[in-house]
């Protein structure tokens, strides 16, 4: 059996992984998006199902003046007596910090600030009981990998920080994993950047501090300039299966076509790890992610699809939707018009760094048909609601329900950078629906009424939504939405949702 790549597709960055007896639990970062941290799980470590968030509530995550791609970076998911312990960085907020559960679907602890700076932070938790708390940081004795030993109930560092190891020479040394394997602690980072260059390196010693020396196969995992679908590959995390053998998660980007721009965001790759005569891991075929591999030796369990429509009936958002950070008060509701998800738009535009009325999903797929049914009425000319595409505030292109001099309008926006570009079609009376066609290459946008045929009103190309164009880590998402100037906004009532895939 054969499994293809990745294993969780669209934007879910950075993974990390552990194992529960006969269970794997994956979670991956989501920077300004909110609930922070999905959780993963599965029992074949090919087929993942979300359980949940692990950062549910703005105690534990707090996303004001959060700026694109700032938020919650690289999580680490360990499992230690008993407890999962969830250590991650918001980098708009407190730092480092850690959460703690007794199940892996919730709920978590308020967070434990560790007072270690950096990024990237990793748990180790030895034989002896000491904890070790590894993050990507500068410091006096130059920018690398830096650990301390900490208490875990309390997060309160033991020692001083020491630099541990600077990777092979690469930029930006990342993304540090402890593991104790045999006699040896092995020390696995990122380095390159999480760009074309990513790769994933690896050193040992028979102590925690080191010294730590390096592979001789080193990167272990690298897709840089080889021909493949999947590139940048880097930030990895190794677990052991239930039957013995190894395997590594680790991110990696697809881009469609040439020039090589991703949109989907940077996915979940898993590998299978083999081990060399002299006890160093190798990750994937020869260090390199193929986008079909040979499935885990494991029996392989399947979870229940979703259906493609949320006719939003039920008395909480599914785990897929997101919000663009904390949610304002008041921005959505079941319900308010149960059966419907109703959003109230505020001052806050597509355009701002804050929180607009933003119901969103990750895009997953190139090929897929997004529609959405719409019941909107607005009040004035500073209104409008409808769908996204959403990369970040200076990239997004919008299809929207709006008013021009008291008309009620169809209006296609296309911001690109310090670009924007309009275009606007008579608005058919009663209920909408709103269709968004995705191709590898454009987004096509159609609008009518509910039931009836729809009217194109134009396209944007993909490409121009890409890490490479609009910057940043994330991915495309797309949402609903809503923004108002005024005091009682219009109700935008969505009376269905609809991601199908094709293909």
């Amino acid at each position: 059996m054969q499994y293809t790549n990745p294993v969780i597709p669209g934007f879910h960055p950075d993974p990390s992984i552990c194992r529960v007896g006969e269970d794997y639990y994956l979670v991956t970062s989501t920077f300004e998006y909110f609930p922070g941290v999905p959780i993963f799980h599965s029992k074949d470590l090919v087929h993942w199902r979300q359980i949940g968030h692990c950062l549910t509530n703005e105690q534990q995550l707090r996303l004001a003046g959060a700026g694109s791609s700032g938020g919650i970076y690289a999580p680490t998911l360990r499992y230690h007596d008993g407890k999962f312990y969830m250590t991650t960085t918001n980098v708009s907020g407190i730092g480092n910090f850690y959460v703690t559960s007794v199940e892996a679907a919730g709920p978590w602890s308020d967070p434990i600030p560790v007072a270690q700076g950096g990024i990237d932070p990793s748990l180790f938790f030895d034989e002896d009981g000491r904890v070790y708390f590894q993050s990507t940081r500068m410091g006096d004795e130059g920018d690398g990998i830096y650990q301390c030993e900490i208490d875990k109930e309390t997060g309160e560092m033991l020692t001083e920080s020491r630099l541990i190891w600077q990777g092979t020479g690469g930029a930006h040394p990342e993304a540090p994993h402890l593991y104790k394997i045999g006699e040896y602690y092995y020390l696995m980072i990122a380095e390159g950047g999480t760009e074309f260059g990513h790769m994933v390196t690896i050193a040992r010693s028979t102590d925690p501090y080191g010294p730590y020396d390096s592979c001789p196969h080193n990167p272990i995992l690298s897709n840089r300039s080889i021909k493949s679908t999947i590139h940048a590959t880097g930030h990895a995390d190794l677990v052991q299966a239930h039957d013995g053998s190894w395997w590594a998660v680790c991110l990696g980007i697809r881009p469609p076509s040439y020039p090589m721009r991703h949109h989907l965001g940077r996915e979940v790759m898993l590998a299978p790890v083999t081990w060399t005569t002299d006890g160093w891991p190798v990750i994937g075929a020869g260090g390199h992610i193929e986008p079909v591999m040979d499935s885990p030796n494991l029996p392989a369990v399947l979870w229940d699809e979703k259906p493609a429509r949320d006719d939003f009936d039920a008395s909480q958002l599914q785990l897929e939707w997101t919000f663009l950070r904390n949610p304002a008060p008041g921005s959505w509701s079941l319900e308010r018009r149960p059966g419907h998800l109703e959003l109230r738009g505020n001052r806050t535009t597509l355009s701002d760094t804050g929180s607009p009325a933003f119901v969103g999903r990750r895009l997953c797929h190139f090929t897929c048909n997004i529609s959405a049914a719409m019941e909107y009425e607005p009040v004035g000319d500073g209104e409008e609601a409808g769908l996204t595409v959403y990369m970040n505030e200076k990239y997004h292109y919008d299809l929207a329900v709006t008013s021009r001099n008291g008309v009620k309008k169809i209006r296609l926006r296309r911001t690109v950078g310090s670009l924007s570009v309009e275009k606007e079609h008579a608005c058919p009376a009663g209920p909408l629906e709103l269709k968004i066609e995705v191709q590898p290459d454009k987004f096509v946008f159609y609008y009518g009424q509910a039931g009836a045929e729809l009217t194109e009103i134009g396209w944007g190309e993909t490409h121009l939504l890409s890490t490479e164009v609009a910057g940043g880590f994330t991915g495309v998402f797309v949402a609903m939405y809503a923004v108002s100037a005024y005091e009682e906004p219009a109700p935008a009532s969505f009376d269905w949702f609809e991601y199908d895939p094709v293909g």
